[in-house]
C-alpha cells in the first residue's frame, strides 16, 4: 500500500511540474521579443527600433499560459472526477499556449524575427499537454490534499466545554469558545 501511495504522490507531484513548468515557460516566452522592426529617418536621425513581444502579437497568449499556471496548481487541490476534468482543460489550454508558440514559428512578421521564443512557448504549452493529459488519464486515483485542518466534530474530541455564549470578557474564554467551534460574539 505505501508503494502504490508513494508512486501515485510521485506522478502528481511529476503532473504538477510538467504543467507549472510548462506554464511558466510558455508566460516567460511571451513577454520576450519575437520581432524587432526598423524604421528607417532621415539623415541626422537614428532608425526608430520597434520590438514586439509574443504578448503583442498575440495578446490572448500570456493570458492562456496564466490560467494553465493557475490550473497547475489546481490539480494540488482536487481529486477524482473534477481532478480528471482539469486535467482535460489543462490539455486544452497546453494545446492553445502551443498553437501560439507554432504559430510566431511560422507567421510571416515584419523585421528581424526571433524564432527561439516562440519555439520556448510551443515547448511550454507541450509540457503542459503532457501534465494535463497525464492527470486526465490517471489524476483519479492520485491523493488528495489532507483533512487535517478541518474542523473535528465534537463527539470526536472527548471531553468537551460545555457549550454556550461566552459570559467573560476574558481573551481567553474567547480563545476557548472558538477553540469548540463557538462564535464568542453571539449572545
Amino acid at each position: 500500500m505505501s508503494d502504490a501511495r508513494s508512486a501515485g504522490r510521485r506522478q502528481l507531484a511529476y503532473a504538477m511540474v510538467l504543467c507549472l513548468v510548462g506554464a511558466g515557460l510558455a508566460l516567460w516566452a511571451t513577454t520576450r521579443s519575437w520581432s524587432v522592426e526598423l524604421t528607417v529617418r532621415p539623415a541626422p536621425l537614428p532608425p526608430v527600433r520597434d520590438a514586439r513581444s509574443g504578448a503583442a502579437l498575440l495578446p490572448w497568449l500570456p493570458a492562456l499560459a496564466l490560467v494553465t499556471l493557475a490550473g497547475g496548481g489546481a490539480v494540488l487541490a482536487t481529486r477524482g472526477r473534477l481532478r480528471r476534468l482539469l486535467g482535460v482543460l489543462l490539455g486544452a489550454l497546453g494545446v492553445a499556449v502551443a498553437a501560439g508558440g507554432g504559430y510566431g514559428l511560422v507567421a510571416d512578421l515584419d523585421g528581424v524575427v526571433s524564432r527561439q521564443w516562440p519555439a520556448l512557448c510551443l515547448l511550454g504549452g507541450l509540457l503542459a499537454v503532457a501534465g494535463g493529459g497525464w492527470t486526465a488519464l490517471r489524476g483519479g486515483g492520485w491523493p488528495a490534499m489532507g483533512a487535517r485542518y478541518e474542523r473535528r466534530s465534537t463527539s470526536t474530541e472527548g471531553a468537551q466545554a460545555p457549550a454556550g455564549p461566552v459570559t467573560g470578557r476574558r481573551t481567553t474564554e474567547a480563545w476557548d469558545a472558538l477553540d469548540r467551534g463557538e462564535d464568542p460574539t453571539d449572545r
